[in-house]
């Protein structure tokens, strides 16, 4: 049976800016502390309706663009996302919709800072099945549509935009996506969520009085397991095929906190110019964070074809990630 490799990406950010001086002059906070606390300077915004399926569609045109490939060739599409355009239809529809793959069947997933991952193993497993030859995998947010950009411990992490992979089949010889480990501790689940809008909590006067359709978020509690499980799910990742974090050509991890990437990185002893940071520009995007991290690696010039890659995440459920691959192109 053949792997499962990615061979385009695509990104869909919006243009408008939210800086560390913007918010200086929103909540009490300072750009010192804002950096200090979290790496991040600026965050992109979008502008007043500007949907998830429009920068979803943006970042898949791109790969079509590149490729060349005819949009009803597509046979999934996968968009992770805590934000889509409403409850129903799904996100994944209005991009099928969007960019012409009439051929294609899809869906949405939502598991927050985790969800690009996910949602580029279960394309994966459609692949190497053969039950598909061409998935496309979408990792993006729009977060300004549920924070509250009152409440200092959200509004000064996140931002908007993401990016898309197509996953194909691996050629005789490649490994493309070697293996993951992934995991979900729902016990945590009350420490990062959005409480209204399901049906524990339907949409009311009160839900809404009461800011519970924005994040909360207990910044320490997330904190402390962020720092514990993405760099052990990496470390025992590895070490199941025998590699330690030398081996590792490239490291990109979540875009969560700085200091929470510093954290995994000395847990696993890779050198700083081989890990991916971009959470200065572009703050915490939630599903978006990684496929942004790879188009910056790509753009860099850091990630080459045969690099040993190594991925990891950590978010909302609590959820957790690691992927390791040889990238293909």
């Amino acid at each position: 049976m053949p792997g499962a490799k990615i061979t385009a990406m695509g990104v869909g950010v919006p243009p408008g800016l939210l800086t560390n001086q913007d918010l200086e002059k929103m909540v009490d906070t300072s750009s010192e502390w804002i950096v200090e606390r979290t790496g991040i300077l600026t965050r992109h915004i979008v502008e007043k309706g500007v949907t998830t399926s429009d920068l979803a569609s943006e970042a898949a045109q791109q790969i079509i663009d590149k490729t060349g490939i005819d949009p009803t060739t597509i046979d999934l599409i996968i968009v992770a996302t805590i934000t889509p355009d409403m409850m129903l239809p799904a996100t994944a529809c209005l991009v099928q919709d969007r960019i012409g793959a009439k051929g294609a069947w899809g869906f949405d997933m939502s598991i927050a800072c985790s969800g690009f991952l996910y949602a580029t193993q279960v394309a994966a497993q459609f692949v190497k099945t053969g039950a598909h030859k061409r998935a496309l995998v979408i990792g993006l947010d729009v977060m300004s549509s549920i924070i509250d950009y009152e409440d200092r411990q959200t509004c000064i992490i996140f931002g908007d935009g993401g990016g898309a992979a197509l996953i194909e089949p691996t050629e005789e010889g490649e490994e493309g996506i070697i293996d993951f480990l992934h995991e979900v501790d729902g016990s945590g689940g009350e420490f990062l969520c959005i409480p209204a809008g399901g049906s524990k909590h339907p949409t009311s006067k009160e839900t809404l009085d009461s800011k519970m359709h924005f994040v909360h978020q207990d910044g320490k509690v997330v904190f402390k397991f962020a720092t514990r499980k993405m760099p052990e799910l990496c470390v025992r990742l590895l070490e199941r095929h025998g590699y330690s974090g030398d081996d590792v050509d490239v490291f990109i991890p979540h875009q969560a906190n700085l200091r929470i990437i510093s954290a995994a990185v000395d847990r696993l002893k890779v050198p700083m110019d081989k890990v991916i940071v971009n959470i200065a520009e572009y703050g915490n995007t939630t599903a978006g964070t990684l496929p942004l991290a790879i188009d910056t690696a790509l753009n860099q010039g850091k990630l080459k074809k045969g690099d040993l890659v190594l991925f990891g995440s950590v978010g909302a459920g609590f959820s957790a990630g690691a992927m390791l691959m040889r990238w293909a192109y």
